[in-house]
């Protein structure tokens, strides 16, 4: 039985309704980037419908300025469209510069918030330091992007959950996975939430198949698209 929440991971309204209703994550991210690819026009207003859908689930809404006193006021907006929101700030701004400063005026302020694009133990730590036990927030750390480097992510997620726990009590969320062993993976080490897209959500239901079976199926696909591309080989 895994003990790891999953989150939805996207922007398309009707997929994110299908998993609410499906019952089978605890809550739901998104990021500009998706909103993009899925055709949102209008951040607040799809954010809004997205609220009025799904009252009572974490949901993530990031900022998107790259100055961190507009940052400071976005994250203020962002956090009245409901009490469900989690605001997402991401650990750097495109220069470089860190955002724990404006991470601890957030928290001061009472802000649940999602720290996010973090991929180093040192980005981990220096948020642990100034999130509050008593304010809830999630880390993300990209386990997924740190893995297409050739670095296996477990030791540093293993790291960060323990470091977590010990102090700010923040939530672990392994992001950006590429496969469903990644669910098993961050349930092992300690992570508390994974996000999933909808096609890692549906393979899922694979956990314990029978590989034997799952071979003969594999081989079952492969005959039956032949025959419906009508492929012949002469012989």
């Amino acid at each position: 039985m895994l003990k790891i929440k999953l989150f939805a991971d996207g922007a398309n309204l009707d997929d994110m309704l299908a998993a609410y209703q499906g019952g089978v994550v605890q809550g739901f991210t998104t990021n500009p980037t998706l909103m993009r690819r899925a055709g949102v026009m209008d951040y607040e207003s799809f954010a809004r419908e997205v609220l009025e859908i799904i009252p009572d689930r974490p949901i993530s809404f990031e900022v998107f300025a790259d100055d961190f006193e507009t940052m400071y006021r976005q994250a203020l907006q962002i956090n009245t469209w409901g009490e469900n929101v989690y605001v997402k700030i991401p650990i750097t701004n495109t220069k470089g510069e860190s955002a724990v400063p404006l991470i601890k005026r957030l928290v001061g302020d009472g802000i649940k918030l999602n720290v996010t694009a973090i991929l180093t133990l040192e980005q981990v730590q220096a948020t642990n330091r100034v999130l509050s036990p008593m304010i809830p927030s999630v880390v993300s750390v990209f386990a997924g992007r740190i893995a297409d480097t050739g670095i296996d992510p477990v030791p540093l997620m293993t790291a960060a959950a323990q470091m977590l726990r010990i102090e700010s009590k923040a939530e672990l969320l392994w992001a950006s996975p590429r496969e469903v062993l990644n669910v098993y993976q961050a349930d092992a080490c300690g992570c508390d939430i994974i996000t999933a897209t909808n096609d890692i959500l549906k393979k899922l239901s694979m956990f314990g198949k029978d590989l034997d079976e799952l071979s003969r199926e594999t081989v079952q696909m492969f005959y039956d698209d032949a025959r419906k591309a009508g492929f012949q080989i002469e012989c």
